[in-house]
């Protein structure tokens, strides 16, 4: 896990000096252009109209660098530690790269912005339908629609970067252990019925902590079957670092 975290890190390093580097050439580049731009229709009196193409210019080059380092920063940093969920992980880095892309080519062709803000809706609203997610789930992956749509849509390197530190001060803040304690909740099946009532929920609560181990500092009952003499229960405890 060490040798995973050094090499994410200099993967991040590299793409921000990368992305950096691009965005100051971009500037000289795009002032020189349109200084050739200005003067060919001086000359000729004929306007110059830009194509459709779609090229891989320094903008790019820089923002491709900023989403992928944010990811790297959100996903394999916060996210991962918390949770050790692989599969999450290519689908929010790929929804991620596939929202840049279609977005990136959108806004260089003549097709709206309101085709690429209605793409991001349909893809925030996706569900699978083979595996529950869970709220904080689709909230990661909404994040991750979110970076890919912001990034490609043409701004400067100043907002880009702006927005991306408020999205990884928020998520910092929010679910990493370091600031808030990460709690974890699991559901239970319990047969001692009897210590379901108000009066003995201290007991209950000490042996539901003896019987699972786990620190448990509330629970919640969630349904009860008298016919079984079993109650569904649901415990909370702090995850340990």
């Amino acid at each position: 896990m060490i040798y995973i975290r050094h090499a994410l890190t200099c993967i991040l390093v590299l793409g921000l000096v990368f992305g950096f580097i691009s965005a100051f050439g971009q500037t000289g580049q795009s002032a020189e252009n349109m200084t050739i731009k200005k003067a060919a229709e001086n000359v000729t009196g004929v306007t110059v109209n830009e194509t459709d193409v779609v090229t891989i210019n320094e903008r790019f080059a820089y923002a491709i660098a900023i989403d992928i380092s944010t990811m790297i920063l959100i996903f394999g940093f916060i996210y991962f530690p918390n949770y050790r969920n692989k599969e999450f992980m290519f689908t929010f880095f790929l929804f991620n790269i596939i929202i840049f892309i279609i977005t990136f080519v959108l806004n260089k062709t003549n097709i709206s912005m309101g085709a690429a803000f209605g793409l991001f809706a349909v893809f925030s609203m996706l569900r699978y339908r083979t595996e529950g997610i869970s709220m904080k789930e689709m909230t990661y992956l909404l994040i991750a629609i979110a970076l890919g749509l912001i990034n490609a849509i043409g701004l400067g390197l100043i907002p880009i970067l702006v927005f991306n530190a408020i999205f990884i001060a928020f998520i910092f803040v929010l679910d990493h252990p370091v600031v808030f304690k990460q709690e974890v909740s699991k559901t239970i099946i319990y047969e001692r019925i009897e210590l379901i009532r108000p009066e003995n929920h201290t007991i209950l609560l000490e042996d539901l902590r003896k019987r699972t181990g786990f620190d448990i500092h509330r629970f919640s009952i969630m349904s009860i079957d008298f016919l079984k003499d079993a109650t569904s229960i649901i415990i909370y405890y702090y995850k340990k670092r």
